[in-house]
């Protein structure tokens, strides 16, 4: 590699291809910031919320998207993260409850945690 190249940044390789959802998201709510951010960028919210419930968990690094992939058997809490238009936007599905199902789904930018 020549001095003027630079490597890309490492991603995370997605390990699902689930042809069928992988979890349930329960109730799904988003900011209204995201919301107007996926508007301008002609991106529907199903999009994002169909690859995090397929397994695809974009820009995590590999303890988050081991966390996630261990999440989807323990019932613990799903963290994905996608760049769009050069702004990142999170997808949390809540733990399971005491009844065994997950409370809801939330899209939202990190600083709106």
């Amino acid at each position: 590699m020549s001095d003027d190249q630079t490597p890309a940044p490492t991603r995370r390789v997605q390990t699902h291809a689930a042809s069928r959802p992988l979890f349930q998201l329960g109730q799904v709510v988003a900011t209204p910031a995201v919301l107007a951010h996926l508007e301008k960028s002609a991106i529907l919210p199903a999009a994002l919320l169909s690859r995090h419930q397929h397994g695809d968990w974009g820009n995590v690094d590999s303890e988050d998207a081991m966390a996630n992939d261990q999440a989807i058997q323990s019932g613990a809490r799903l963290l994905s993260a996608y760049v769009l238009e050069y702004v990142v936007i999170w997808v949390i599905t809540e733990a399971m409850g005491d009844d065994g199902k997950r409370a809801s789904s939330c899209l939202l930018f990190p600083e709106e945690y």
